[in-house]
Order: C-alpha cells, then structure tokens, then sequence
C-alpha cells in the first residue's frame, strides 16, 4: 500500500518550540492518489467516472482541517468512496437503460508497468479483471465499496464503517453477504497474462488463415462473447454462448472489419487479461479482451463504445 509522505519540515511555534509541519495538502493527495484512482475504479468500473471522482475528491481535501487528520490514507480513502458511491447510485438507474451488455471501461495494466492510457493505479491480479468487475455489479453500491476496501485493498472495518456511514457489525455482515455472492459466481482463476498471451495469440492466428476447428480447440465449451457499442457504434447485443456460434462469430466480425478498411490489430495488456486494440484506418475501433482460464478462451469481451475508449492509446 503506498504509504504517505514523511514530514521533513519544522516551524517554530508558541514559545519557541518547534513544531511538526504536516506535508502540503496537494503533496499528500498526489501520495495517495494511485491507490485513489483504483479505489473509484473498482466500485464504479469507469476510468472517466474515476477521474472525476478524484477531482472531485481532492477539492472536499484541500477544504478539511488537516491538522485533525490523523490518518491521511485513510482520511482520502473515505472522501474518494462516498463520492464514488455517490456516482455509483446514479449510473445503477443509467445501466438499467444501457443498450445491450455493459462493460467495464479498459484499464491499462501492462507487466512492465507501462499503462496505456497513463493512468497511475495499482491494481493487479483477479481484481482488475473484466470477469471480476463483472460480478461486483450485483452486488449493491455498498456491499461493493465494502468489498473493494476490504478484500481488495485490505483497508480494516473501522476505517470502512466510516467511509460508508455504517457500524463495524454492519460492515462485517455486508462483507460476508458480498463475498458470499462473489465466491458462487467466480470459477476457475483467470491466468496471468504470461500464461494467457500464447492461447490469444494462437487464437488470433487461428482466426486470421479462418482456421474454425482451431480456433474451437482453443475455446471453452461454456465460453460466451460480450459487445458494448452502448447504442452509439453497431455491436452484438446479446450474450453469444458455445464453442461453434463464438467461433463463426468471431470470425465474421473479422471478414467484416477488413471490408470496412485497412485493418490493423495489437495485442497490449487491459484489464489482467491479454487485449487486442483493433484500429480500423488508424482509428482506435474497439478494444477486445480474452479472458483464458486452464489454458482456453472462457470469455470475449468486445468494447466498442467510443466513450469508453477516450483513455484508451495504442
């Protein structure tokens, strides 16, 4: 966890004692501020809506009485999730409406710590999966924000019941009810991009010289394709479930895209998941992730909606 910044300053108080001077507000934020931006991101599934609600954030920081602050990390974290909550109601009643599958906003999270979209977080592993941010979204706004400060970022339920405004006892009961519904919905773990990147790239491979029966070896027999074109761009609207339908799909989105234009296709890191940035005439066109468990393809998740690919570079 990244840990706040030590006090180097002194100034001379009442009396000529020195005193501790506590860092600049800004320097303390700006300290903080990856894990922040990954607090907002994990209940909202935004990167836009994460960034405002730092913006947001630091404006409540600069307006608090520092010097009763005596637990900067935790002071931020709890300004950063009531705002972020504060969002979250709000895009509940939005998604109800949402045009076809909603998909969480693509996050860079290359290994080597080059982000794409150049954006400081420190999300890794399962968590930043589009599978798990997936499954957050049944939970209520504040099971999920109890979740995320606890199971992912180890925050304890003091400071917790203070950020959602609940007592120890009733944050203790929401993380069990919410870790209950994420442990049935979850199977299998997603592997790690060094382990998934070889499965991807034989699978593009398949679909490129349209190899069908390869790439059906390389595919679960559960697996399922989602789209989000939001109802701006033209995308699949439904759920596509099974081996065959995923497979002939696929590879006639494929056909179409290299009708449409010159089509140019890079495989980069979003989400923990090995992600192909599909650029249509040199524009960006959509975003699509694999998601491999035990060595095959169990989901595709396709982004297309163009405001969700704002902090998306290739």
């Amino acid at each position: 966890m990244a840990a706040g910044p030590e006090v180097t300053e002194r100034r001379e108080g009442a009396g000529g004692r020195d005193v501790a001077e506590r860092p600049d507000p800004a320097e303390e934020f700006t300290a903080h501020r990856a894990l922040l931006f990954s607090i907002a991101y994990e209940i909202l599934g935004s990167v836009a809506d994460a960034e405002d609600v730092l913006q947001d954030s630091y404006l409540r920081w600069r307006s608090v009485d520092h010097a009763s602050v005596e637990n900067a990390r935790a002071y931020l974290a709890r300004i950063v999730t009531r705002q972020a909550l504060g969002v979250l109601r709000s895009a509940a009643r939005r998604r109800e409406q949402y045009v076809g599958p909603w998909l969480p906003e693509p996050l860079g999270t290359d290994a080597a710590g080059d982000m794409p979209d150049g954006i400081d977080h420190v999300l890794t592993g399962e968590a930043v999966t589009t599978a798990m941010l997936l499954v957050l979204e049944v939970l209520t706004p504040t099971q999920r924000a109890v979740f995320v400060l606890r199971e992912v970022f180890g925050f304890d339920y003091a400071e917790i019941a203070a950020a959602v405004g609940k007592s120890e006892g009733a944050v203790r009961q929401l993380n069990r009810r919410a870790r209950h519904s994420v442990r049935t919905r979850r199977h299998a773990a997603v592997a790690s991009p060094a382990e998934a990147q070889p499965v991807a790239e034989r699978f593009l491979t398949a679909a490129e010289t349209g190899d069908i029966q390869g790439l059906m070896e390389l595919l679960a027999p559960d697996v399922v394709f989602l789209a989000d074109g939001g109802g701006v761009v033209s995308a699949v609207r439904r759920r596509v479930a099974g081996r065959e339908k995923v497979a002939r799909l696929f590879l006639g989105l494929l056909a179409k895209g290299a009708e449409m234009g010159e089509l140019d296709l890079r495989f980069r890191t979003y989400n923990g998941m090995p992600s192909l940035a599909v650029l249509l005439d040199g524009r960006l066109d959509q975003l699509t992730s694999f998601e491999i468990r035990d060595g095959a393809v169990t989901a595709i998740y396709s982004v297309r909606n163009p405001d969700k690919l704002t902090a998306v570079t290739v």
